[in-house]
């Protein structure tokens, strides 16, 4: 049986306590074309299955509902069935699993969460923000892993009191910070009109990356994979 859900944690849960005893249970939060043969199963959020499902999982193990909030954050195609497997795992032995690295369950799962917290690490020094003519800070970003809220308390340390938006163009989201609160907000498309000494900081950003970089030892395979191609597209510098 595949069982479709909407990607969140609540409907995961409800998901989990209904594929559970499933030995052939597939869990999806996107499109899958079924095989002849397969039945699909359309599973909505209930709070109450969710909240018992909850309690079952910390008692067997307090600290995995957070590495579940990471797992469904990944941008992975297979992070539905990795956290899945996990989960199930957790269920089977009774205890934490982190550990048991030999299991392939454990080690997909473990993977998949570094990369996420990995890419939380980048963004602190890779996100690039511009002033706005209202004194506000911008910063457009497209992540492979959903992350914008986990990286935006760096910044609010970091910038306070400055207002600014974290946007995720991809995902069409924003974390915002509006000078006192903290709020996530769907946001398809940013109009934005520039300060005036913002051309200049790009140039500042411009300068430094020529001031730096020696010509005569440029290792560009080596400059990729600290800073991967894929995010250059929101560096003013590249």
């Amino acid at each position: 049986m595949i069982y479709f859900y909407d990607g969140t944690k609540d409907a995961f849960l409800t998901a989990f306590l209904l594929a559970y005893p499933d030995e052939e249970a597939v869990l999806v939060s996107g499109t899958k074309q079924l095989s002849v043969g397969q039945n699909a199963a359309f599973v909505r959020s209930d709070p109450d299955r969710a909240r018992r499902a909850e309690a079952r999982l910390k008692e067997l193990d307090r600290d995995c509902l957070k590495e579940l909030d990471l797992l469904l954050r990944s941008g992975q195609e297979d992070r539905d069935t990795v956290a899945f497997e996990y989960f199930r795992l957790i269920a089977a032995r009774g205890c934490p699993v982190r550990k048991m690295l030999a299991e392939d369950a454990v080690f997909a799962a473990m993977e998949c969460i570094r990369r996420v917290e990995f890419e939380v690490h980048r963004f602190h020094g890779f996100l690039r923000f511009m002033e706005s003519a209202s004194g506000a800070l911008y910063a457009p970003f497209a992540p492979d892993n959903d992350i914008c809220d986990l990286i935006l308390p760096h910044f609010r340390t970091r910038l306070a009191p400055i207002p600014f938006v974290i946007h995720d163009v991809g995902r069409k989201k924003a974390a915002i910070f509006d000078g006192d609160h903290v709020f996530t907000a769907p946001l398809e498309k940013a109009e934005l009109a520039l300060s005036s000494d913002e051309e200049e900081w790009q140039d500042l950003w411009k300068h430094y990356y020529k001031s730096v970089n020696i010509p005569s030892r440029e290792r560009l395979k080596q400059m990729r994979g600290y800073m991967p191609v894929r995010y250059w597209k929101f560096m003013p510098e590249k």
